[in-house]
């Protein structure tokens, strides 16, 4: 349900809005809206947050804030996920707005994570955004040594198929729907149906390599952006006793294709810094470094 907040206190014709039941179309089209007015800025895809809505969290009953225009269209939000061990902060600012509407943004934001009483609050800053890492410091956080860096790779230079080990097989979840969800053990029992929820999500692209034996062997997830025409390679992961095999390179590949075969004409890819395999693997695939960013921590006594 949507029910008014206070006042925006900015010169701006825009209204405050908590909301539940509209969060996920609203980040959405917010983000999507930030992306189109930068071709690389900023930390988040849509289909970020569209890939952290496929668990049920407490946080979705807590409602989000919104700041809406004239006409309905989202201009600026304020997320918080619970992710168990924390929950994260997020503000997103269409930026056109950022000048005007950040300093009351990341109050409001600060006012909802007093309201919630949180032990632990962490927010993922980019580095070059003085902005916003000059305002964490002054409200207390601090970095908390997690590093990530977003690489970025146009269509037309996407690589070829790579081949897929003898006796293995590229499955999607479209040829899997008469089973349980692969992602079920890591993700929880909701995911098929959450994933399901999400406007970007596409059963086709939702790939696994099953084994010779059956055992699902390594996935992966490509979400195709119509607006933005950004492909988001989210997440990839190889079982241990699978690795080595070239498996994650044929499902980057293969799903690269069907990002491009739906439209998209640049690709995304997040890898945290100390993971050189997946630095190795994407860089290997042709994607470029673009920026860092930084977790940064608040914790109550």
């Amino acid at each position: 349900m949507v029910r008014q907040g206070r006042p925006a206190r900015d010169p701006l014709k825009i209204r405050e809005e908590l909301t539940s039941d509209d969060y996920l179309d609203l980040i959405t089209r917010l983000l999507q809206r930030c992306r189109r007015s930068d071709p690389t800025g900023g930390v988040w895809e849509a289909a970020d947050l569209q890939w952290w809505w496929r668990r049920v969290r407490p946080s979705d009953r807590c409602g989000q804030l919104f700041w809406l225009d004239e006409v309905g269209d989202p201009v600026a939000a304020v997320v918080l996920t619970d992710w168990d061990r924390a929950w994260t902060c997020d503000v997103v600012i269409a930026p056109e707005h950022v000048e005007a509407l950040f300093d009351l943004v990341w109050q409001r934001g600060l006012e909802q994570v007093a309201a919630l009483e949180l032990d632990a609050v962490e927010v993922r800053a980019r580095d070059d955004d003085t902005t916003w890492t000059s305002a964490l410091d002054e409200s207390g956080f601090a970095p908390a040594g997690d590093a990530s860096t977003a690489t970025w790779l146009d269509a037309g230079r996407r690589p070829q198929v790579s081949p897929l080990p003898r006796g293995f097989r590229l499955l999607s979840r479209a040829d899997t729907s008469d089973r349980p969800h692969h992602m079920i053990g890591r993700n929880g029992e909701h995911v098929a149906e959450r994933l399901a929820e999400c406007s970007l999500y596409d059963a086709e692209l939702d790939l696994l390599v099953e084994a010779p034996d059956g055992d699902v062997a390594a996935y992966a997830l490509f979400w195709p952006d119509p607006v933005t025409r950004v492909g988001l390679v989210e997440p990839m992961r190889t079982e241990s006793e699978y690795q080595r095999l070239g498996l994650a390179r044929h499902l980057l590949t293969a799903g690269l294709e069907r990002l491009a075969a739906r439209g998209c004409e640049r690709f995304k890819v997040s890898h945290n810094n100390d993971n050189p395999a997946a630095r190795g693997l994407y860089s290997g695939a042709g994607f470029v470094p673009d920026s860092i960013s930084y977790a940064y921590a608040r914790r109550s006594p």
